[in-house]
């Protein structure tokens, strides 16, 4: 957002320089970029009368000026404007001057005649594409003070000489203005803020029902107003708007537009200005539109529209993107002499939407998409209607054609001081909490001692919940006077048993693989679609980035295997013998149902690769392979108390084998297997590479739905006893200790797989299994044991059909 200094101190008398209320805005949550100093390079372009003006005597276009520009002699100019004659009030650069582009204004001879200067044009000066002819400048500025010869002319003219670059949070929309930065000014600095004045005159009999309007949708339109213009004059805007809007990096069109573009950065409510007579019927109707339709916009561009995107249309058809981009068909144009003022408050999430998917962004839809103030239509709708008819000649008809399906309500909020106090660690008055929500436009309602209701103001759309209060408290506080130490966070058995919430499990789960020895990874959400083509991955669902920083991050990732994958290639090559990685992170998809057209799923994810132990004397040298993934899939279940799930073989892009992991309602957890050693090569990898991807919101939907029992822990000793099953290489471990646990036994107490032994070239392979039988009130005799045991591998050897 760029704010001019000047326009923001015509709201609020602050006193200090452009860099002292950018280090103020930066501690109110509002950082400067930059101050910009859009006119330093006319600096030394002064305001000049030409005093006399003739034909040069050795061409037939130059004339010979004599300039006044005070500083006792006139200065010689050779010009070869057209317009260019003598009384007038003109931009002088003389010899020494700079000018955009870097060109230094030196003496010259022109055709024998010597020059001393430059009497400028626009397009020479930077403030428009205007070359026809020199800049004739009005004698008195717009506070009415006559200009003297020998002024400098950005001082002359006010011109905004600084602006500050301001990055603005997507939930700051109350400071996309000069108001509303006035606003948050004013009240962290005690200053007094004043709107702009302004005298409507209305004329002529009552328009308020002239223009039917007709919302066919109060959710995406609450309400829309607007008023009507008769007999403007479409001609150029005065200077001191053209060049206020090109400061602030908005290019002037006409006197009409430029009054909305004006009113939008000043006050941040987007209008629409429609030729009143090209609008059939002489009526408006506000709707969503249906598959199929078509609108071009005033860019030329003929627009596809889906269901759901707002119109603005007349008796036959559409005019208007709601909110976006107005139509071509009912613009302003020279011709223009009736004009139909718009004022609206849309759904942001619908303007966002649809924006978004056309890849139209203007200044309306990003306004728009992030909330409007609604209590601020009808002051700027009277406000741009008076300056239109101030700037054009227009008579402003009485009334005002409205509808407003869903009033405006102000969102009630509640306030504990003692909650604010916990959450920030430092010591508040009630006055000071009642005094800063007052400053920002609140009502304040303490009539239910320490619990307070507070209605927040229609522009600021972030306050909607009591720690955002809180925020504001902290703010005004100041966040730097905040304590360096952390506060205690005492745990109450009142919160013993709440709802964990998903940052809580989330970091549940991280120190859970931290601590199981995975390292964590962070990776960017963007990847390149060719990440994506290389592992196989479908086309379908992708969101591609319509600007990407480089052509390696042009969509957001659908898995977090590409990240995961460049990682072990860049500890392979920085010489690590063994890569035993984690990542917690959202992949992305295409979802139509979703507001942001976006549907994000947090995941888990590991890699293995390498030597399954870090370098020392007393371990082997062992790689890791697909028992170490699964163990710690299997682990994973039981730190989060889920059962085990079950496993089975799958098709996959990229691994090969692959395993699906099932959980006990039948609902797929995620994948795990081995990395395709074709593309394990690209990767440096010259083992196997291990993987895994769980989907992370399942776990934590089924682990918030377990109850955990506690028991009595064991008091007499377990008896083992191990059973090895003759088995052919086909059959998988799973089957015999899905076996084992279906029989019948009340003993045993658990299974588990001990050992794996395959002859060389045999068909077979035997497989050992380790029980544990424990009985919880006495001790267990050998020969009940061994009945047991017999009685197990009876049952396995009769389902299966293997030896022991």
């Amino acid at each position: 957002m760029l704010l001019s200094f000047n326009w923001l101190k015509e709201f609020v008398p602050y006193t200090g320089t452009a860099e002292e209320l950018g280090d103020t805005l930066t501690m109110l949550g509002l950082e400067l970029e930059e101050v910009l100093h859009p006119y330093a390079e006319i600096e030394g372009v002064v305001t000049g009368r030409v005093l006399t003006c003739e034909a040069h005597p050795d061409s037939d276009h130059l004339h010979v000026c004599t300039v006044d520009v005070g500083a006792g002699e006139p200065l010689n100019i050779v010009c070869g404007a057209p317009n260019v004659a003598a009384g007038q009030l003109v931009a002088v650069a003389p010899v020494g001057a700079t000018l955009p582009g870097g060109l230094v204004m030196k003496k010259a001879k022109l055709r024998g005649v010597p020059s001393f200067g430059m009497i400028c044009s626009e397009r020479e000066l930077g403030l428009a594409d205007d070359h026809s002819g020199i800049l004739v400048l009005p004698e008195e500025n717009r506070a009415g003070r006559k200009i003297i010869p020998g002024e400098k002319f950005v001082d002359a003219y006010d011109l905004d000489k600084e602006v500050l670059d301001i990055s603005i949070t997507p939930n700051r929309s109350d400071c996309l203005s000069v108001y509303g930065f006035a606003r948050v000014v004013g009240a962290y600095l005690g200053l007094p803020v004043t709107k702009p004045a302004f005298r409507l005159e209305e004329k002529g009999e009552d328009m308020s029902g002239a223009v039917p309007i007709d919302v066919k949708d109060g959710g995406l339109c609450p309400s829309y107003m607007g008023r009507i213009l008769k007999g403007a004059k479409v001609k150029p805007s005065p200077a001191w708007m053209r060049y206020r809007l090109n400061a602030v990096g908005v290019r002037a069109i006409s006197n009409l537009v430029d009054v909305t573009n004006y009113i939008l950065m000043e006050l941040g409510q987007p209008l629409h200005a429609f030729d009143h007579n090209k609008l059939a019927g002489g009526r408006i109707i506000v709707r969503p539109a249906e598959d199929g339709e078509m609108l071009t916009t005033l860019d030329g561009q003929e627009r596809h529209l889906k269901a759901g995107d707002g119109l603005i249309c007349d008796a036959e058809k559409p005019v208007a993107l709601a909110g976006v981009m107005g139509g071509l068909e009912t613009e302003i144009t020279d011709e223009s002499e009736s004009v139909f003022l718009e004022c609206a408050v849309f759904r942001p999430s619908s303007i966002r939407v649809t924006a978004r998917r056309l890849g139209l962004s203007s200044e309306a839809s990003y306004r728009f998409e992030r909330g409007v103030d609604p209590t601020n239509m009808s002051f700027a709708l009277d406000r741009a209607a008076a300056l239109m008819a101030e700037l054009s000649g227009a008579e402003v008809c009485r009334g005002v054609c409205e509808c407003t399906p869903t009033p405006w309500q102000a969102p009630v909020v509640r306030f504990r001081r003692s909650r604010a106090e916990a959450l920030l660690g430092v010591e508040l008055t009630d006055e000071f909490c009642a005094e800063t929500l007052e400053k920002l436009g609140c009502i304040v309602d303490r009539s239910a001692g320490e619990e307070w209701s507070v209605k927040t103001p229609g522009w600021r759309y972030d306050l909607t919940r009591e720690a955002d209060l809180i925020e504001e408290v902290a703010i005004f506080k100041g966040v730097d006077n905040l304590g360096e130490t952390l506060p205690s966070i005492p745990q109450t058995l009142s919160s013993f048993g709440a709802p964990e919430g998903r940052h809580a499990f989330m970091m549940r789960v991280k120190h859970w693989a931290a601590g199981f020895g995975l390292n964590e990874a962070v990776n960017y959400s963007f990847v390149g679609n060719k990440d994506l083509d290389f592992l196989g991955l479908p086309a379908e669902g992708r969101v591609n980035i319509l600007n990407p920083l480089t052509a390696e991050q042009d969509v957001l990732r659908t898995e977090l295997a590409p990240g995961l994958f460049q990682n072990v290639r860049q500890n392979i090559a920085q010489g690590a013998n063994g890569v035993r990685l984690f990542e917690v992170a959202e992949a992305f998809c295409q979802d139509a149902s979703s507001d942001t057209t976006v549907k994000e799923v947090r995941h888990f994810a590991m890699v293995l690769y390498g030597s399954r132990y870090d370098e020392a004397w007393a371990h082997k040298d062992e790689d890791m392979d697909y028992v170490d993934l699964k163990g710690m899939v299997e682990k994973l279940f039981a730190f989060l108390q889920l059962p085990q799930p079950s496993y089975g073989l799958v098709e996959h892009p990229y691994l090969a084998p692959a395993v699906r992991v099932t959980m006990a309602d039948g609902s797929s957890a995620g994948i795990m297997g081995r990395l395709k050693p074709a593309l394990a090569d690209a990767y440096l990898a010259r083992k196997a590479v291990w993987y895994a991807d769980l989907d992370l919101d399942l776990l934590r939907e089924a682990a918030a739905g377990v109850h955990v029992q506690f028991h009595p822990l064991p008091v007499y000793p377990a008896v083992r006893r191990d059973i090895t099953f003759i088995v052919p290489r086909s059959m998988h471990v799973e089957a015999i200790l899905s076996a084992v646990r279906g029989a019948k036994t009340s003993l045993m107490e658990s299974v588990e797989l001990l050992d794996v032994y395959e002859p060389a070239g045999g068909e077979e392979r035997n497989i050992t299994c380790r029980f544990t039988f424990r009985k919880a009130d006495r001790t267990l005799q050998d020969g009940e044991v061994d009945k047991e045991r017999e009685k197990i591998a009876s049952f396995v050897v009769k389902s299966l059909g293997v030896r022991v």
